[in-house]
């Protein structure tokens, strides 16, 4: 059974601006040739990957998804600076702890987000999903209250996600 072919020449058009953004701030240029590998990879990437995204959700609120972005974007700041300050200070001080972050997303597409979001946050990385109990598992390298950091996760990263993607 073969899922439906999204039409058209883009996709996933917000993936494909994404990419070709990506491209250009990682390479700290607009030269032509630059412009169109950028245009190239953001039209190329999403249409050949689109087979993986069976189910995709479709962005319901791009508000919503705009605030957990610069949300995202300020806590990657805030927590290298913290993570920097750990590491180059007294080892005596970390406090890592394991966590159990109950999910209530139940799309795949969302969890993945949801888990790469965590993972790309310094100091905290998803190494487990259990899909039974719809729970992720996730190590924090400094955690002083566990069962704070499980409701942070989920008001910053999770709640935002599943307004914006409406799954």
């Amino acid at each position: 059974m073969s899922s439906p072919q999204r039409p058209g020449l883009l996709p996933h058009p917000i993936l494909s601006l994404m990419v070709a953004v990506t491209w250009l701030l990682a390479n700290n240029t607009l030269y032509i040739g630059h412009l169109i590998l950028a245009v190239f990879l953001g039209v190329a990437l999403p249409r050949l990957t689109v087979h993986f995204w069976p189910d995709a959700p479709s962005l319901r609120r791009p508000g919503v998804a705009l605030r957990l972005l610069a949300v995202f974007a300020y806590d990657i700041v805030i927590a290298n600076f913290h993570v920097a300050r750990l590491v180059l200070g007294p080892n005596g001080k970390l406090r890592p702890a394991f966590l159990e972050v109950p999910l209530d997303l139940d799309n795949d597409f969302a969890i993945s987000l949801l888990a790469s979001m965590i993972t790309l946050t310094p100091g905290t990385v998803t190494i487990d999903y259990d899909p039974e109990r719809s729970i992720i598992h996730v190590h924090a390298l400094d955690a002083d209250d566990p069962a704070a950091m499980v409701v942070e996760i989920k008001q910053r990263y999770e709640a935002p996600l599943k307004e914006a993607l409406g799954c």
